[in-house]
Parts: C-alpha cells; sequence; structure tokens
C-alpha cells in the first residue's frame, strides 16, 4: 500500500511512500543518458533521458518504484491487486511489461503532453521480470508541473485518466477515488461555523475541529482523502529546506507505523520509505522507517552521460543528533 504526491511550490516536487511488510533491498538508482534498456517486445532504447528514483536492481536493471527523469517527467508505480491486468501483446502498439513501464515512458518523453501521446500506443502485456520476480499488480501516476495523469490497466481495458488532485493511493479504481473527496467537502482548516442548529449555542472547543471527520485510517481510500486534504491546505516557505521539509510532512500524515496495520498472517505493514524529488533540480531527497534523517541525492553531480548503472545504497539506520 502505497500514497503518491505531485506538488507544486516554485519547482515541482514529486515523491511517494512505499508501505509493505518486508525491505526488498531499494537503492537510489540512476539511469545515465547511454545506460541501455532491452524490452521484451519494444526492442533495446540505448539513448534516452537520464533518470532518477528508487529501484530493486536485479541482473544490473533497474525496477523502478518510482522515478524522475532529467527533464521533469516523474512516474510512480503503485500496489493496484485485484484491479490490475495485463494482457498479450497487441498488433500496432507497443508492448510492454510492467516493469519495463517506468524507464519506456520517462526515457522518451520531456512533459506530461509528450507522455499523453506516447500511451495511445501502448499495451501493458503479462510478462513477468523472470521467474524469481513475478509480476506485480500495478497502477501508476505520471505528473510534471502543468498535472498528472493516472494509467490502469484492467480487465475492462487500458485507461489513462486527468488527475486534479495529484495524489494517487491503491484501490479502488481512481474514479472511485476521485468520487469519495464529494464526501469530505465540509472539511476545512479554518474553525468551523454552527450550522448544526441556530437555536443552539454551539462553540468550537479546540482548535483543529473544522477537519473532524476527515478519516484517519491507513485504508486506501482514507488515505487518499487524507493526503488530498492536506496537500491542498499546506503552506511552506520559498526556500528549499521549507519546500522539501513540507512535502515529507504530508506523507508523514499517511504513515504506517509499525503495529497498526496487521496483515492475515500476523505480518505488519509498515512505511518502508519516504521520497519527494525536485524534478527541476533533479534532487532526490528520501529518509527511512528507521532513519528519519532526510538524504540527497543530485543527479546532476553524476555523469550523465555514462552508459553504466549508478546505485547508491541508502543507510537505513537511524542517526541521533546529540547537542550535549
Amino acid at each position: 500500500m502505497c500514497t503518491a504526491v505531485s506538488f507544486y511550490k516554485n519547482d515541482h516536487y514529486f515523491g511517494r511512500s512505499l508501505d509493505y511488510e518486508r525491505y526488498f533491498g531499494e537503492e537510489v538508482a540512476i539511469a545515465p543518458r547511454n545506460f541501455m534498456f532491452d524490452f521484451r517486445f519494444a526492442g533495446i532504447m540505448r539513448e534516452h533521458y537520464a533518470m532518477i528514483g528508487m529501484a530493486h536492481i536485479a541482473e544490473n536493471v533497474p525496477l523502478y518504484y518510482d522515478c524522475v527523469n532529467e527533464k521533469g517527467l516523474a512516474m510512480a508505480g503503485l500496489n493496484f491487486v485485484g484491479n490490475a491486468f495485463f494482457g498479450e501483446p497487441s498488433e500496432g502498439r507497443y508492448a510492454l511489461a510492467p516493469h519495463e513501464f517506468i524507464p519506456f515512458i520517462l526515457g522518451q518523453c520531456r512533459d506530461l503532453s509528450e507522455a499523453r501521446k506516447m500511451l495511445e500506443n501502448i499495451c501493458l502485456v503479462n510478462e513477468p521480470f523472470s521467474k524469481d520476480y513475478p509480476i506485480s499488480e500495478l497502477h501508476w501516476i505520471i505528473s510534471d508541473k502543468s498535472g498528472s495523469l493516472v494509467v490502469e490497466s484492467t480487465e475492462k481495458g487500458f485507461f489513462v485518466y486527468d488527475n486534479p488532485v495529484g495524489i494517487l493511493t491503491n484501490n479502488p479504481e481512481f474514479p472511485q477515488q476521485l468520487l469519495q473527496l464529494n464526501n469530505y467537502m465540509s472539511l476545512s482548516a479554518k474553525p468551523p461555523e454552527n450550522r448544526f442548529c441556530s437555536d443552539y449555542p454551539l462553540k468550537p472547543y479546540s482548535r483543529g475541529m473544522g477537519a473532524i471527520g476527515m478519516p484517519g485510517d491507513w485504508s486506501s481510500e482514507s488515505r487518499f482523502v487524507r493526503a488530498a486534504f492536506i496537500k491542498a491546505n499546506s503552506v511552506c516557505g520559498d526556500s528549499e529546506e521549507e519546500r522539501v521539509s513540507q512535502f515529507f510532512h504530508i506523507l508523514a500524515a499517511v504513515e504506517n507505523p509499525n503495529g497498526c496495520c496487521q496483515l492475515e498472517d500476523g505480518s505488519y505493514q509498515i512505511t518502508q520509505y519516504i521520497c519527494c524529488c525536485n524534478c527541476d533540480k533533479g534532487i532526490y531527497y528520501y529518509n527511512y522507517y528507521n532513519n528519519h534523517q532526510i538524504s540527497a541525492v543530485d543527479m546532476h553531480r553524476a555523469n550523465l552521460c555514462s552508459s553504466k548503472l549508478i546505485v547508491i545504497k541508502p543507510e537505513t539506520r537511524e542517526h541521533f543528533n546529540y547537542r550535549n
């Protein structure tokens, strides 16, 4: 279970939380412009836009969870279990395995307009990376500073939706997630007014009562509503530090603490990491459940003309800043 956010404040910021019951050893991976991607059905991409994101590296292939290219286009895959459906190659379309979708789009599209056009000629097919890496049931959010799209491949077809709120979680299908916001249009960051009854002298007895009724559980729909409300009401300064900090606070509001989301096998889902990329500057920020210090990787400090994958192993242990 995950939450993705696209946020614009002077620069475009994009990121996500990854919620799961186990850690897969993911790493920050920079695919330079000449790193070769060999797609199963769509040929070889020898040259492309450089990209940076969090990925599991298998056989020197970055299986990206989320990623941003050097032009500022960003993309993330989120669990869509039970709804995702991937079929067979279709004549006249680029057939892509789900793990190939992110690098294929970000390698060739400089903005959302180009991505939208390319999506008209794509089909996602039932092709795992290997027998050890089965297909992940996902849907995707694609964003730049102009807006966001959601891509879903289901048994009903291949759909591309405009995403006016710049938020995505998991199930149900995106139109139903968006519809849920209508149930919460009375929420406000301001103190509430007495609309209950003019005969009763009702008054707020606490700060924050304008948001009473906002869901606080960790279900997909509740996280969607909560993240959308917090993003829409976010206030932050103009410095990079203030904007990045605010982004992490938005996603911290939907973070899964250990012990609060138990699965059928007795294990617990936690927020493994939270990331935020300044898409205009190509700086990828992240922290981990057991390391809240925000780390940063600047893709433009790497050799983006290389043909070799650049991998930075995250520090996942907590660090304390002792002041005495």
